[in-house]
């Protein structure tokens, strides 16, 4: 059967109201892939079972590409541990913290300390939440701020850095999904397209210093705050030596330079690899993929290195420590597996096509990014999970924009933009109850405070997907910036109640030099 009607949009759709019902990405896709695969066996489920292993699985994994994919994956999860275990970002941080002395410096420190961990999102919790909590107790800010500012510093930044984790995964899902109807544009050169369309991740980040700046708050945040000022506890010795405990070391006994040379050795040998192709055959995406897979190896050796000569951490502890590392990123593999043989699947029933011709006359192209944004902030709330989002949106959404003749770039950034938007407000999300934990904060709480923040810059991603649809201008995401901060301003001053934040700086001098 050449022309699968509406069968053909049943395995994507049915994933997608799994994903919402079940919140089990892995799940959702194998049972969409299962009867997608029904479908093309002309209802067989023998032989459905045989040709998703044999002509879907089987074949997705052997792809060269593929296997770069889950190759990298696995061994930037395993450098990130290794530097978890070592101290080093932990060290990093509380170099951070040092010169902290007013509430104001405490919660810029807090994101900045959240941007530079940008190697992991879950990091931002376990790192920057347990180092700052006793800074924030000091300074008599609440908790529920602590947990918003890693939480928005998390995935955000993450997601920006086309050379981890997060960048390789949506550089593999692009490449599959070109493939399909035919593309044959660089992922990487792809996603350095999107970037400045990644409205909601840039627009997250950008919100803290601009909601900082007032110096107020508002909303359930207001409340949290002013409910922190009237019941806060001055127990700050006890609240160290529970930090201590809670990060698993004293961060006074680790060295910058466990963080900072891991970290250098990584850059310098990805842009020297990079560079070297850059001058003589061009870069591919293969080079992109090899350079990061060898920049995490040599970055993971360096740091093995030291924790020998500094801690008396033997090689096989590190490797052991690495694998447990890699080993905690199996889960997005079996996402990424499955997530190709459904795209793979799709496209023998001509699920893009037919949803073209679906909703061509439908929705305008120019609109077809704000309500891809739309879709899938939905879809990643509901289901707490971004990467299941981008991996079942991705098949979908890039050959209806390709048939319908929609910006794809901009309806690329759409679907990062809502997923990320979706897991940020999620109270499943994985790293919003991490930020919840690494704060200290009751997760319901922290999820009710953020709430009003996030739904502010998600209402300007809406807004700039509108505009971009229709202009294709990275200028789009500077206009609605400044947008963004007169609507902030404006906001806190009809709305905003100002903290009433007593602190003694010199004690919490005392406090950071202890």
């Amino acid at each position: 059967m050449d022309n699968y009607g509406i069968l053909s949009i049943i395995p994507p759709l049915l994933s997608i109201f799994l994903a919402i019902y079940s919140r089990n990405v892995i799940f959702s896709l194998a049972a969409g892939a299962f009867v997608g695969s029904l479908i093309l066996a002309d209802f067989n489920p023998f032989f459905a079972i045989v040709n998703l292993i044999e002509q879907h699985v089987y074949i997705q994994v052997s792809v060269g590409s593929n296997t770069q994919v889950l190759l990298v994956i696995l061994v930037i999860g395993g450098f990130v541990h290794l530097l978890e275990k070592s101290g080093g970002a932990t060290a990093f941080s509380t170099v951070i913290v040092k010169y902290v002395s007013t509430p104001a410096r405490g919660q810029v420190s807090a994101w900045l300390a959240g941007i530079s961990i940008f190697f992991t999102d879950s990091g931002n919790a376990l790192i920057v939440g347990p180092l700052f909590k006793p800074v924030f107790e000091k300074l008599n800010v609440c908790k529920e701020k602590l947990a918003y500012i890693i939480d928005t510093t998390a995935s955000p930044v993450s997601i920006l850095v086309p050379f981890i984790g997060w960048g390789v995964y949506i550089m593999s899902l692009i490449e599959n999904s070109y493939k399909d109807i035919g593309l044959t544009e660089q992922p990487f050169s792809v996603l350095l397209n999107v970037w400045p369309y990644q409205f909601y991740a840039i627009l997250a980040l950008l919100s803290i210093p601009m909601i900082l700046s007032t110096g107020k708050d508002f909303g359930p945040m207001a409340k949290a705050q002013a409910k922190h000022n009237s019941a806060r506890k001055r127990q700050e010795e006890t609240l160290i030596q529970q930090t201590a405990v809670e990060i698993g070391r004293d961060p006074s006994q680790t060295k910058l330079s466990t963080f900072l040379v891991p970290i250098s050795v990584m850059l310098f040998s990805l842009i020297g690899f990079l560079s070297y192709f850059a001058y003589t055959e061009g870069i591919k995406t293969v080079h992109v993929r090899s350079g990061i897979l060898l920049a995490y190896l040599f970055a993971s050796f360096a740091c093995a290195y030291l924790m020998k000569q500094r801690k008396a951490i033997t090689y096989n502890e590190s490797l052991n420590s690495f694998v447990t590392g890699m080993e905690k990123l199996i889960l997005i593999c079996f996402i990424l597996v499955l997530a190709w043989s459904l795209s793979s699947i799709c496209k023998d029933l001509h699920t893009g096509d037919y949803l073209a011709k679906l909703i061509g006359n439908a929705i305008p192209s120019s609109l077809l990014p704000v309500f891809v944004f739309l879709l899938g902030a939905v879809m990643s709330f509901a289901t707490g999970s971004s990467y299941g989002t981008f991996a079942i949106l991705m098949i979908i959404v890039v050959p209806v924009a390709h048939t319908l003749g929609a910006p794809m770039v901009i309806t690329i950034g759409a679907v990062l933009s809502g997923g990320l938007f979706g897991d940020h407000t999620s109270p499943i999300s994985d790293t919003t109850a991490l930020a919840s934990m690494g704060a200290s904060c009751n997760h319901i709480d922290h999820v009710s405070t953020q709430l009003g923040y996030s739904l502010i810059t998600g209402c300007m991603t809406a807004i700039a997907y509108i505009f971009a649809g229709y202009y294709q201008s990275p200028m789009v995401v500077v206009i609605m910036i400044m947008v963004q901060l007169v609507f902030i301003q404006v906001l806190m001053k009809f709305f905003g109640k100002r903290s009433s934040i007593e602190h003694n700086p010199t004690q919490t001098q005392v406090i950071l030099e202890r």
